[in-house]
């Protein structure tokens, strides 16, 4: 019976493609030109709809929706038309007769009319598209794979199992759009050999196949954010490509590449020239709330002052008709923008308050976070913002989400600490990472100075809390068995707690897991130990033993990274000489991959450990390069890299000054916080004749910084220069910002600038503040003795 019934659908199929060959009804289903058409025909010969023809006719419902613009589509009229209803029933029975390229295809014409994913169509094409899996062809594969990623079956079995066929046939795939929606589909299951092996084919592809499309680009970028990893070479192909079609750089292209570059924190200053000029372009065109928005939240960022106020005043006249995401997305621009018009931030705010009852917990975080450092003024809002938030954090399960909760909820002005908040971060700790601690220790700091009872501050539940917190820390270190997982706590992690509590536990973490620091890590790692500051010399070694051997296998641009930290810390490894070279090297031929800040950083950070070398400099002093940097500078996202200012006067350059004055016979014959030459800001300055007596400024036309030269001496000369034998002195005070965390050896940024003050002339006194605050130097007698000795008795 069962034979019978095989051969019974294996001829109905044979018979049904020979009509579907012949037959009029599919010349007339793809004669149609409208829906209502389509419609008409179904309605007319239900009894007579073949498989073929119903996929056909759903095909082509689909074909005249993307013919249309967005605002033109009436996917809710077609989806909820009877026939519609009619042509999904129809589907359903006929799911087993269906060849593989027709389910799939019915599955995602289905899927764009918003059906939703339990519907009983949907939930019988996945399962019988599970049992064909093995025999789908790879297109085929990519497509139904695609369907289930909009269903949100991320890390699903049936994912797993499309997975397993991609790591059997990566070497065949040879097309970017199959391999694209792939590597998008199942980037939640892959390991990290699978991930850098598709990473690979999707280079080989992009540097072989002749013409590549801006949308398979693009879901490799996607792919590339989906795994979180900033893969240089991969991001420079891709970007190539978008710069290749500026056809298809429109407003929805360029907002959605912009955020993927901002998850992945890279930036090509070409791509945001280009996009800012076309961006610009738009403005006029941008009528209405959807690409308004849209373009400013992405032209926000990086506009001048002109075009920002015309984006603010548009804003301003379109707010009222903005809807609740809209409102969103122009909070979190004007943060990102550190807007300062008051008129847009009250607009906005009573916006979002009207909207308060629709937002998800992280979008309440994300409007929290805004408005706080907008400076808003709006006490109604934020309460009720904090009792929203109060009431997610009590039925919140998710570690992650409890702490970014926490995290705002400590944000709000006059905010305290309850026992609703304290019971909660208690309950969830165990199951922490050390970016959630760290959330929760940065909350409970903040409120615990704000308490104003003493005892609360130093034994209240927030104070204990904050033990317990450092206790989880540490138990969670000291477990710590694979650094790739550290480093992904660690990414993010900063502040006091971390600095002040956790960073020597964590650093001795990393040197039992030192082993573990490869080729593929190093960079990261890097970036950690110089956010730390603390100067471990084995770990060091480690990261330039691994760069000498597998600078290779390194972007040239990452060279910067390695060797930033041995640069700040001013350390010389073991093959100091070799590991600099070999990195100098590596990036020489290629310093065009370098974002212009970046270089200007790269031969700032070698200056430091007295490098210079010759394909650097001439980069740099280059008119074309300047016109790059200045334009990438005049797109402002560039942040200020270097601060000139010394910042406010501490009580130990107040001593300092007051016993100067002692010392050299009377404030004349010291300046305080000079400015020198080429912009170093120096704390105290005199000046000692040949026979070290102090001449004073007044007495003397001595002038600092007029019309610098250089003499065959490589003295610095003014206008009547100094006295023969006459010396400059800068007397500097070294605060703990001048040294490694936990040592007292001077930072290379100190160091160099002591090397460029004796250029310019000086004789340097540096105190440093452990020696001016340490128990020898205790009385006033000490410090004065102190200072004659360092001023007077040197060189």
């Amino acid at each position: 019976m069962l034979c019978v019934r095989h051969i019974y659908a294996f001829a109905l199929r044979r018979c049904q493609f020979r009509t579907l060959s012949s037959d009029m009804l599919l010349s007339q289903l793809n004669s149609c030109t409208t829906e209502d058409q389509v419609f008409d025909l179904v309605g007319k010969n239900k009894a007579k709809l073949s498989e073929k023809h119903v996929g056909n006719a759903i095909s082509l419902l689909w074909k005249f929706q993307k013919e249309k613009s967005h605002l033109l589509r009436n996917i809710d009229y077609v989806k909820n038309h009877s026939q519609f209803l009619t042509l999904r029933i129809l589907a359903e029975n006929k799911i087993e007769f269906m060849d593989n390229d027709l389910l799939v295809d019915t599955l995602y014409n289905v899927l764009r009319f918003t059906v939703e994913a339990h519907d009983s169509l949907v939930e019988e094409l996945v399962i019988e598209a599970w049992r064909r899996l093995e025999r789908f062809s790879l297109p085929t594969l990519s497509k139904f794979a695609l369907c289930l990623n909009e269903q949100q079956m991320y890390s699903s079995p049936l994912i797993g199992k499309i997975a397993d066929i991609v790591n059997v046939n990566l070497d065949s795939i040879q097309e970017t759009r199959v391999l694209s929606v792939l590597m998008i589909s199942i980037s939640s299951v892959i390991s990290q050999n699978f991930r850098e092996r598709l990473i690979q084919k999707a280079e080989l592809l992009l540097e072989t196949v002749n013409s590549i499309s801006f949308n398979h680009a693009r879901r490799m970028v996607q792919f590339l954010r989906n795994v979180r990893l900033t893969y240089r070479p991969l991001l420079e192909k891709c970007n190539k490509v978008f710069l290749g079609n500026p056809s298809q750089l429109d407003l929805e292209n360029i907002s959605l590449i912009l955020g993927l570059y901002h998850s992945l924190q890279f930036n090509n200053t070409e791509f945001r020239l280009v996009v800012k000029q076309k961006l610009t372009e738009t403005i006029d065109d941008c009528n209405n709330p959807v690409s308004f928005t849209r373009l400013f939240a992405a032209l926000g960022p990086m506009a001048g002052q002109e075009v920002r106020e015309r984006l603010i005043a548009t804003a301003l006249l379109m707010a009222e008709e903005f809807n609740c995401h809209q409102a969103l997305a122009v909070v979190e621009t004007m943060e990102e923008m550190e807007c300062r018009n008051s008129h847009l931030i009250q607009k906005i705010a009573s916006l979002l308050h009207k909207y308060l009852d629709k937002y998800k917990p992280t979008e309440l975080a994300k409007i929290t976070q805004a408005l706080v450092l907008l400076h808003c003024h709006n006490a109604e809002l934020y309460t009720k913002l904090r009792r929203l938030l109060v009431g997610y954090l009590q039925v919140n399960v998710v570690p992650s989400d409890i702490s970014m909760l926490t995290r705002v909820l400590s944000m709000l002005p006059s905010s305290q600490v309850d026992e609703v908040v304290i019971n909660r971060v208690d309950a969830v700790l165990p199951q922490c990472n050390l970016s959630d601690l760290n959330s929760f220790a940065t909350a409970l700091v903040r409120w615990v100075r704000h308490d104003q009872s003493h005892q609360q501050r130093t034994s209240g539940p927030g104070a204990k809390l904050l033990q317990k917190l450092s206790n989880c820390g540490y138990q969670r270190l000291q477990k710590a068995s694979d650094l790739d997982q550290l480093l992904e706590e660690l990414r993010y992690i900063s502040g006091e707690w971390f600095e002040e509590i956790l960073v020597e536990e964590t650093i001795n973490t990393c040197q039992r897991l030192m082993d573990q620091i490869t080729w593929m890590n190093v960079l990261e790692f890097s970036s950690f130990l110089i956010k730390t500051n603390y100067r471990c010399t084995p770990l060091l070694d480690r990261i330039a033993s691994v760069a000498v051997q597998h600078m290779s296998k390194i972007h040239p641009s990452g060279t910067y990274t390695l060797l930033l930290p041995f640069t700040i810390m001013n350390y010389d490894p073991p093959q100091s000489e070799e590991f600099f070279e070999i990195c100098i090297q590596h990036f020489s031929s290629h310093l065009g991959c370098f974002e212009p800040h970046l270089l200007v950083l790269l031969g700032y950070s070698l200056a430091m450990a007295e490098y210079f070398p010759p394909a650097v400099i001439n980069a740099i002093f280059n008119v074309d390069f300047l016109a790059k940097l200045d334009a990438q500078i005049e797109s402002r996202y560039l942040s200020l890299h270097f601060l000139l200012c010394n910042g406010s006067t501490n009580t130990a350059q107040q001593q300092i000054h007051r016993m100067l004055g002692e010392i050299l016979g009377g404030s004349q014959y010291a300046k305080v916080s000079v400015l020198t030459p080429y912009y170093y800001g120096i704390d105290f300055e005199c000046i000692l004749d040949k026979n070290k007596k102090p001449l004073p400024y007044m007495d003397q036309s001595i002038v600092l910084a007029d019309l610098v030269q250089w003499g065959p001496d490589i003295q610095l000369l003014g206008k009547k220069g100094l006295p023969p034998g006459a010396q400059r002195i800068a007397v500097e005070f070294l605060d703990s910002k001048a040294f490694c965390k936990n040592s007292c050896h001077l930072k290379g940024e100190i160091a160099m600038k002591k090397r460029h003050l004796e250029i310019l002339g000086y004789q340097v006194v540096q105190i440093p503040h452990f020696e001016w605050n340490s128990m020898e130097l205790s009385s006033k007698d000490a410090w004065m003795e102190y200072l004659k000795k360092n001023i007077f008795e040197t060189k």
